[in-house]
């Protein structure tokens, strides 16, 4: 299943996603003009994710606590060449208990490992991405720590950090994100990118077929149909029209597969809901909030990991159809293009989504790196083909084999018999059991 591609030969500057999920930070960096040398993820069904969509870049399926930075050197095949960028977001608790310092709490060790491999590997630049409640209330003891932390590695911190919505770069969603910039003392630091316009999500999904209209949908993720978009955004995401800021590889695929579009079945009392929800209200039932064809997304959640109770957050309405958004439609939200696929489970895909940063505000970040090293980026002329698409069916035993890493690297919840709640078919939930999924679920 492995990609032979390889574009190491291309001098563009590299950089390292060390908590990279499917990759939303990783293609909003490449679009800027970045090559992704190094992806590291822990979970192994994100990082075969990756993969598909990167193969030119090196997957690394580990925790950074287990990583040293030379091994990622080696293992990414970059030896001693300069690191123009190390980017993630790691997870984080954020309190400090009375007398303790928060990066010494367990909870925050792989915000720690984010500091210390920074100062093995060396960057030119680092941006750390996480909540914007980091910012708040005791949190914010927390995010003091973490700059001074980076700062004595050797590096000088945006004191003045920023919450920046994704909305205000183009994306239609309603998503604030903290990003924190550094660069290696002596360097300039990077500003915070200035708003560059809005767009709607009538822009983002106006144009997609109706899934359920395709009986292929209701068994797998992807179907053939002719479909036209008018939308500017659209038409970038397809592949149809330039975007002249977009410097990533071009990726080979057909703009007429509808892909990560698998149907959701809904009961008729849902569905009756649905439809009588007005357009940017949210349905009483479910929770589930309809989307106004004008406005924008609320932000797209990824709800729990398998250890936390495998629950799917709620999904919007679709603002013309009684039913949920698709994967597909998630990410044309999140201003993935349509080139870029995602796990072909639902519950996968949402997650995948829902973890990640949106590419275009990744890519307006991206884009300060860029101009404070005086670097004009280019588009390359090699194109690349996608991975090989079994790498989005495995399941997460299958993807521990695949990466050879150990069966329980993603802790499974334990179960208990008499408190298992009964699994039903989508289409034989109860009401209140409309927002609930199971970690395993195979459709």
């Amino acid at each position: 299943m492995r990609n032979s591609t390889a574009v190491h030969n291309i001098q563009r500057p590299i950089a390292i996603d060390l908590f990279a999920g499917a990759g939303g930070l990783s293609l909003g960096f490449e679009q800027a003009g970045f090559d992704i040398a190094a992806a590291i993820e822990i979970d192994p069904v994100h990082c075969a994710t990756h993969e598909f969509n990167f193969p030119y870049a090196k997957a690394i399926c580990a925790s950074v606590v287990d990583l040293s930075g030379a091994e990622i050197r080696t293992r990414a095949g970059i030896g001693n060449r300069e690191i123009a960028v190390v980017c993630g977001g790691a997870p984080c608790q954020g309190f400090s208990m009375m007398g303790k310092r928060a990066l010494d709490d367990p909870r925050n060790q792989l915000v720690f490992h984010f500091v210390r491999l920074v100062n093995e590997l060396q960057p030119r630049y680092f941006v750390f991405e996480n909540v914007k409640g980091l910012t708040l209330g005791r949190q914010k003891h927390f995010l003091d720590e973490l700059l001074d932390a980076l700062e004595s590695t050797g590096y000088s911190v945006q004191r003045s950090f920023k919450v920046l919505n994704a909305a205000d770069f183009g994306v239609p969603q309603d998503r604030r994100r903290l990003f924190l910039l550094g660069a290696r003392r002596g360097l300039d630091l990077p500003a915070y990118p200035t708003p560059t316009g809005t767009a709607t999500v009538a822009d983002a999904i106006a144009d997609l077929p109706d899934a359920d209209a395709f009986d292929e949908l209701w068994q797998g993720d992807q179907v053939e149909v002719r479909f036209r978009s008018r939308s500017t955004f659209a038409r970038r995401l397809r592949g149809q029209e330039a975007d002249p800021t977009d410097f990533s590889h071009h990726r080979i695929f057909n703009a007429n597969l509808l892909t990560s579009s698998r149907c959701t079945a809904h009961t008729a009392l849902s569905k009756q809901r649905f439809v009588s929800t007005a357009p940017g209200q949210t349905e009483p039932v479910s929770h589930f909030r309809k989307l106004a064809l004008g406005g924008l997304c609320n932000t797209l959640r990824a709800g729990t990991d398998s250890a936390r109770g495998a629950f799917t957050s709620p999904r919007p309405i679709h603002p013309q159809h009684a039913r949920v958004i698709t994967v597909r439609e998630a990410a044309r939200l999140h201003s993935y293009p349509d080139w870029f696929r995602f796990h072909t489970t639902k519950w996968h895909g949402f997650r995948q989504i829902g973890n990640s940063v949106p590419p275009l505000l990744a890519r307006a970040v991206a884009s300060e790196l860029c101009r404070v090293m005086n670097y004009t980026p280019t588009r390359p002329e090699i194109t690349i083909n996608l991975g090989d698409t079994r790498l989005l069916h495995l399941d997460m035993s299958e993807a521990c084999s695949f990466f050879k890493v150990a069966k329980n690297v993603i802790a499974q919840r334990t179960r208990k018999l008499d408190a298992q709640p009964t699994r039903h078919s989508d289409s034989e939930k109860t009401e209140n059991q409309e927002s609930f999924e199971w970690g395993n679920e195979a459709a």
